[in-house]
């Protein structure tokens, strides 16, 4: 903030200085017509003589202050753009520290949780004889805190690449509806006891893409449903085949999305509140990749309310 408040000084100080110069600027034209006027007066007896010449020092006077007001005008607005310009990359660069330092901290927490509760395990099924249901759960907790930190490590690296502009898609013909049928299939019975997955799909659906992209997307949309999404309510996976579309929805019944957040969300790090305070785990990734993977696979993403409650997050491909 130190950086942004020199600024606005600075800025304060520039707009003083030009109106102190604008100010002498006038006084002294003003004291140069009076003299004239008077040098007027003194060469020259006749008064038609005098009328003459201050009418030409009037018109030269006119010129001079429409050149000034010009030029003026002209400083201050390119003046007023230059500040504002200034202003808007402080406070660009400001928000994006910002957003890296939450990223920072989240990421942290994201590795750290669930490392904690597999080594907690581990070290739990090495101490104990434990009954062959219990050791079966834990190696199953223990499997889905490790799917958790590849997916946060290839949220990562994938982001990376979009930014970098290395990410190289293939484009296969594959089967839209079973991609999508598998992830509601993985996501019933483990971690998503809490929010239940179900499939409502057209079957059939082809599309010609990447489809390690495309389960990203998916995954994505629907891990971010889960982290606002009441406890018990269910997480609904559409996929609709229209004559020249294809349409996916992911519908959850939390709180939704303010409408002043829907244009920040899918800004890398973007995520709402400050990571000291945020309750729901996340990096700020996840709707980034998502908006980028649709757009590179010449799609759009749209942000709906689900009534009466929740969100619809939308996407809509053209069919080759």
């Amino acid at each position: 903030m130190r950086p942004l408040v020199i600024f606005y000084i600075f800025v304060i100080y520039i707009l003083l200085q030009f109106c102190w110069w604008t100010w002498l600027l006038v006084d002294l034209n003003l004291e140069i017509y009076e003299q004239r006027m008077d040098a007027v007066a003194l060469k020259h007896a006749d008064p038609e003589a005098q009328q003459r010449e201050s009418e030409t020092f009037r018109r030269d006077l006119n010129k001079r202050w429409m050149m000034v007001a010009g030029e003026g005008a002209v400083f201050f607005t390119l003046l007023l753009i230059g500040i504002n310009q200034t202003r808007k990359a402080f406070k660009k660069d400001f928000l994006l520290a910002r957003q890296q330092k939450n990223f920072l901290l989240s990421i942290t927490h994201e590795f750290k949780s669930p490392l904690s509760a597999i080594k907690l395990n581990l070290q739990t099924m090495r101490k104990r004889d434990l009954d062959r249901h219990v050791h079966q759960g834990m190696v199953d907790q223990s499997l889905r805190e490790t799917d958790r930190i590849q997916t946060l490590i290839e949220n990562a690296l994938t982001a990376t690449q979009l930014e970098n502009r290395s990410l190289e898609l293939g484009r296969v013909e594959f089967n839209l509806s079973e991609l999508v049928r598998e992830i509601v299939d993985s996501k019933t019975g483990q971690a998503y006891h809490r929010h239940p997955v179900s499939g409502n799909l057209d079957e059939g659906v082809y599309f010609e893409g990447d489809p390690d992209a495309i389960h990203s997307v998916v995954v994505n949309l629907v891990e971010n449903a889960a982290k606002y999404a009441p406890d018990g309510t269910t997480i609904v996976i559409a996929l609709r085949e229209r004559e020249k579309h294809i349409v996916l929805r992911v519908m959850d019944e939390g709180p939704g999305i303010p409408a002043s957040e829907r244009e920040h969300i899918f800004e890398k790090f973007y995520r709402v509140g400050n990571e000291e305070t945020r309750r729901t785990r996340g990096t700020g990734l996840g709707l980034y990749i998502v908006k980028t993977v649709v757009e590179l696979h010449n799609g759009k993403v749209f942000i709906k309310p689900n009534k009466p409650v929740g969100t619809i997050f939308e996407i809509i491909f053209k069919k080759r």
